[in-house]
């Protein structure tokens, strides 16, 4: 049963057509993966289902009774509420039941007769539906869910205010996944969750009986999870039966056809075209020509073949041999309290750490110490004098609207001309119109692409990233994952993912609150 027609969708984004008389159709139960290449609309496709974005034509119809639900990380919670208040308001429904049978009570008191059998049958049909959904037992049912996404490690008697940005993204997941909606809609739901946590969420997403569209850059993810793979190309929305991996299979053969009937398209469009302007000014032949336009007028012309945005990634390495390149002894980390306390951590002028830990432990907060922006609580570090430091943060923050990529390139590297600037942007794949859209207009994957050409320009012998490879697509990441292989300085590396980590680093530190 088809719970969701997708029918002749096109929809522009500035002057880029994500989708051009696109159509899908979703059944009931399904489990669906969206995927494509940065900047190809996956994110704006997801706001359209949710109708958050009002597409340009077309239709998005869903069965009567649908309810759906939009993972939204960058949504505005109540900072005042606590934790275990927000989570409750899945069940509102059920609470506003419950305050009707206590009034229905209240009125039963005094009532008599018909009334009172009335008010009796009543209230017993609300307390029936109250038990079977588990209305009585709620708070283990949240806990349950929430638990398992890592909410109890920082309690659900906090208030959300207080909450970092990767907690309230896993106190949002919990909510919706809580809420048990028909369909759910969730963009990038791994991007702030740790490994365990993300293991969880494959065992609750396997089990789950409705259907879920998923975007997600996280081909192992989407391998265990995924049953259907949609992928946006070309400005057309094809479904694949399988994961990830057969979807890949597939989607080679499908591109060679598409360019192949595009090929032989735009040999026919140039054919009458041809036909057209030699004919329609001569009288004997003019109808002729009437009639090629007219068939060239009703053609369903094809997009051009999406370009892969091949990208090249290389850290330019600055030589340094030392068997004490960074350590750390009895080091305590956090704010007003530790976070993280005795950290000894020792690692050669080679090394690749992996820093790896439940979200909100403090695995940033360790970064900014040793990076000198906050200070140690306890203990104490070293870096190598003659250490070079590149670091990337995990999330950017664009104060100007206006800034574009070349804008931003060339706020950091000032000294490049623009030669220089366009082509460090288009070795990360940041070509033509994209590098002087405002930047916040990129999508996610190519916002990194950016802020990682930047560092790819410098010299270094220390790494410091922070969940490098949110948002980025598959051929950027492989990408990375090459540069940070052959990269001969020393690497920490924050990473939920553990197949890319498991690949650059040979040392591992278990992030552990206390």
């Amino acid at each position: 049963m088809s719970v969701l027609e997708i029918k002749n969708l096109s929809h522009r984004y500035d002057d880029r057509l994500l989708f051009d008389k696109a159509n899908l159709s979703v059944n009931n139960g399904e489990h669906i993966g969206i995927v494509g290449l940065n900047g190809v609309g996956k994110s704006t496709f997801i706001n359209i289902l949710d109708k958050r974005i009002s597409q340009d034509e077309g239709e998005v119809n869903y069965l009567n009774g649908i309810r759906r639900g939009y993972l939204d990380q960058h949504a505005e919670l109540d900072k005042s509420i606590t934790v275990m208040q927000y989570l409750s308001g899945a069940f509102d429904y059920l609470f506003e039941k419950s305050f009707t049978l206590d009034e229905i009570y209240e009125q039963m008191e005094v009532a008599e007769g018909e009334e009172l059998d009335r008010l009796i049958k009543r209230s017993s049909k609300i307390s029936e539906e109250l038990v079977e959904e588990g209305f009585y037992d709620l708070e283990a049912k949240i806990k349950k869910v929430a638990n398992g996404l890592g909410v109890n490690k920082f309690g659900y008697n906090t208030v959300i205010g207080n909450l970092s940005g990767g907690e309230r993204a896993k106190l949002m997941l919990s909510r919706m996944l809580l809420t048990e909606n028909d369909i759910m809609l969730l963009d990038e739901p791994t991007n702030f969750l740790d490994i365990e946590h993300v293991d969880w969420l494959v065992k609750y997403l396997n089990g789950f009986k409705k259907t879920f569209l998923v975007i997600s850059h996280d081909a192992a993810f989407l391998d265990k999870v995924c049953r259907f793979i949609v992928n946006i190309e070309n400005g057309r929305i094809k479904k694949y039966s399988g994961n990830y991996s057969q979807f890949l299979v597939q989607r080679e053969e499908n591109a060679k056809q598409y360019e192949d009937e595009y090929r032989r398209q735009q040999a026919e469009i140039k054919r009458l075209n041809d036909y057209i302007e030699r004919n329609r000014y001569r009288a004997s032949t003019a109808k002729l020509a009437q009639s090629r336009q007219k068939m060239l007028d009703r053609m369903d012309v094809l997009q051009k073949p999406t370009e892969i945005s091949e990208c090249h990634f290389e850290f330019p390495y600055s030589e340094l041999n030392a068997k004490e390149f960074f350590k750390t002894k009895n080091l305590a980390v956090g704010y007003d309290e530790p976070l993280i306390e005795n950290i000894d951590i020792m690692m050669s002028s080679s090394d690749k750490l992996w820093i790896r830990g439940t979200n909100g432990v403090g695995k940033t907060t360790f970064l900014k110490t040793i990076l000198h922006r906050i200070k140690a609580l306890n203990g104490s570090f070293f870096i190598h004098p003659e250490a070079r430091i590149l670091y990337l943060e995990q999330e950017a923050v664009f104060d100007d609207s206006a800034m574009t990529a070349v804008d931003y390139y060339s706020l950091h590297r000032p000294m490049d001309n623009a030669k220089q600037v366009r082509q460090a942007l288009a070795q990360a794949g940041i070509k033509g119109e994209t590098a002087t859209k405002p930047i916040v207009k990129l999508s996610g994957g190519e916002q990194v692409r950016v802020r990682l050409s930047v560092l790819t320009k410098s010299a270094s012998n220390f790494l410091i990233l922070d969940e490098p490879t949110n948002h980025l697509d598959s051929i950027a990441k492989a990408a990375l994952l090459n540069a940070l292989k052959a990269y001969g300085g020393a690497i920490i590396l924050v990473s939920h993912e553990r197949e890319f980590a498991g690949e650059v680093c040979n040392k591992v530190f278990d992030a552990k609150g206390k």
